[in-house]
């Protein structure tokens, strides 16, 4: 057969009973003729423990003994692991992170893995021995070889990376659901198991809050083409197979720390439409986008501002043929919908959409900074933003396209192409939406009256990111207010709500450096989002979307999209109800 890893979390491994039917497991694994690393993380809720017993030490534990401290927990997994199965008469030896050959950065708490030496695993291997690895672990690339974790999730990020440096046949994470199901089932009884996801829509669903995988483990099971599959520890079905497509052969050096970005992509097939100081209440965008579908108009890239008093703003792009049609559709809605003297259509036939794009952006929130800053430095403007987990879009003035591209090129080390989503479609039906995700733990920051001027954008986001802080939805308001004489708009975007006080004061020093109006905040709202490779090239599954909501009168706050997701922000009242109201929407019940 081959070589499989298998990951075994907290919950499996969480008493003597559990740690003997893991045993079993794996060796009916071996007997079925593979040669198999076990990765462990600690038993049941041992690290909970010891984080406790730290803060009764000290109210602020050194990161470095907290690395020490909690690195212990996976040690006594996989030594009573390796003990039951030399019980059953299999060879095994256990392995630290240290002893295993897994080199990461110097960072304490949250590292990342820069190589893993694999002689002695594979000397073991040979053996016929199954290795039994601590997952979440690894040692510092200095002199000093110091103890070093890997964060949240560590351990499955620990078994990718095995799988991606032993070029292993299947990496399989078991835990103690069925696999991926198509939205939290504590929210949604009658949530569905799939039986399989492509690695870019996991990473999506990761990102947005589903707990049965890291986003980091599938951001290098897409880099290095691991096939996973996630699967119950207490069943023999298969689970979820995840799949990697187009994934192109990388060097395993800085295996955590490559290139983050992948390629620059270009769009100058692009036109954009913006509907101003529209109703602010539900059903307009079911109405707008559900109008649109009906015309078999695809949309591209889809933005909605906060409010302003009772009216917000609306834009999308479509291809440059559509634009008449597109524009047309927006008159005839808009003289349907009461919004005041002010109510506008904006038509731009002629901009590009730049993007960058590589599942190395997950958590470097300096990444979009920079590219911010790079067009900043060739005086470009921002008319759009759209961001996900794996890509960042601007939209510009179509003429500074070519300058834009080559520039980004240069500063990521990247090529270039003509926009390409870069996702392979299967040849086989699939659904337009696989997965709805709710997210409860975010909170929106609005700046006003920005100035409408190159670096703006480039400013806030620099000082956001020099603090570690990731945001997610960006978006840039399409009206535009003259203050003191120059022309300024509005700038939202959502960030964690446990880093929404740091975010909201650095933004507050900053609004006043440049010269910009209030920074607003809310912490009551949810974000709930639909993700599917199949929504590409099929008009009307936005539309669906919003109009799922729209009966059940929830207010849309934000809207934000990329190829394969939307995402809404709504109050946070209405996110169980928007959630359940999506999911029925697309039949994702079974």
């Amino acid at each position: 057969m081959g070589l499989i890893v298998q990951k075994f979390g907290g919950t499996s491994v969480g008493s003597v009973e559990r740690i003997k039917a893991v045993a079993q497991r794996v060796k009916q694994t071996v007997a079925q003729g593979n040669s198999v690393v076990v990765v462990v993380s600690a038993m049941g809720k041992s690290t909970d423990t010891l984080v406790q017993l730290a803060q009764e030490v000290s109210s602020n534990p050194c990161r470095r003994e907290m690395d020490m401290l909690l690195s212990t927990g996976e040690q006594v997994s996989i030594s009573l692991l390796s003990m039951a199965l030399q019980a059953l008469g299999q060879p095994a030896i256990s392995l630290t992170g240290a002893q295993v050959g897994i080199v990461t950065e110097p960072e304490h708490t949250r590292a990342r893995i820069l190589h893993i030496a694999t002689e002695r695993l594979e000397r073991h291997l040979e053996e016929g021995k199954v290795v039994v690895v601590a997952g979440f672990q690894g040692t510092s690339n200095t002199s000093d070889l110091e103890v070093t974790t890997l964060g949240r999730g560590g351990s499955d990020t620990s078994a990718v990376a095995l799988a991606a440096a032993l070029h292993a046949e299947k990496c399989e994470i078991y835990t103690d659901v069925a696999g991926v199901l198509t939205t939290d089932p504590r929210l949604v009884e009658k949530a569905q198991l799939m039986t399989e996801i492509t690695c870019e829509e996991m990473l999506e669903l990761a990102s947005l809050g589903a707990n049965v995988l890291h986003p980091r483990a599938v951001e290098i099971a897409r880099n290095y083409g691991v096939q996973m599959a996630v699967r119950s520890s207490w069943t023999d079905e298969p689970g979820t197979q995840i799949i990697s497509t187009g994934t192109q052969p990388k060097t395993l050096t800085d295996l955590e720390l490559g290139r983050p970005v992948d390629a620059v992509h270009f769009d100058l097939n692009q036109a954009k439409v913006a509907l101003l100081h529209v109703a602010d209440r539900p059903g307009v965008a079911a109405g707008l986008f559900g109008e649109l579908a009906n015309q078999g108009l695809d949309v591209d890239l889809i933005i909605q501002s906060i409010h302003d008093g009772n009216s917000n703003d609306i834009a999308f792009t479509v291809a440059q043929d559509c634009c008449v049609q597109a524009e047309a559709v927006a008159n005839a809605f808009n003289s349907t919908v009461p919004s005041g003297s002010t109510s506008e259509v904006l038509v731009e036939p002629n901009v590009a959409k730049v993007s960058i794009v590589g599942a190395g952006i997950i958590g470097r929130p300096q990444i979009a900074a920079q590219m911010f800053q790079t067009l900043s430095d060739l005086g470009i403007n921002l008319q759009m933003i759209s961001t996900s987990e794996v890509n960042v879009s601007c939209t510009i003035t179509a003429a500074d396209c070519e300058r834009a591209t080559k520039a980004l090129c240069d500063v990521f080390e990247v090529t270039s192409s003509s926009i390409d989503s870069g996702i392979s479609l299967p040849d086989y039906p699939i659904p337009p939406v696989r997965g709805v995700a709710l997210d409860l733990e975010q909170a929106q920051l609005a700046i006003r009256n920005v100035p409408d001027r190159p670096g703006m954008a480039a400013h806030i986001f620099q000082v956001l990111a020099k603090r570690n802080i990731s945001v997610d939805m960006i978006i840039q308001s399409q009206r535009s207010r003259q203050v003191e004489g120059q022309i300024t708009r509005d700038i939202a975007f959502t960030v964690a709500e446990g880093d929404l006080e740091v975010a909201k004061g650095l933004l507050q020093d900053l609004s006043r450096n440049l010269g910009c109006g209030e920074v607003a905040s809310d912490s009551a709202i949810a974000k709930v989002s639909i993700v599917g490779i199949g929504m590409l090239g099929q008009p009307g599954v936005a539309a669906q979307m919003f109009m799922a909501l729209a009966q059940q009168k929830i207010n849309i706050q934000m809207i934000a999209t990329s190829e394969i997701r939307v995402s809404c922000v709504v109050a946070q009242g209405d996110g169980s109800t928007a959630l359940q109201a999506i999911h029925q929407a697309f039949g994702l019940e079974g």
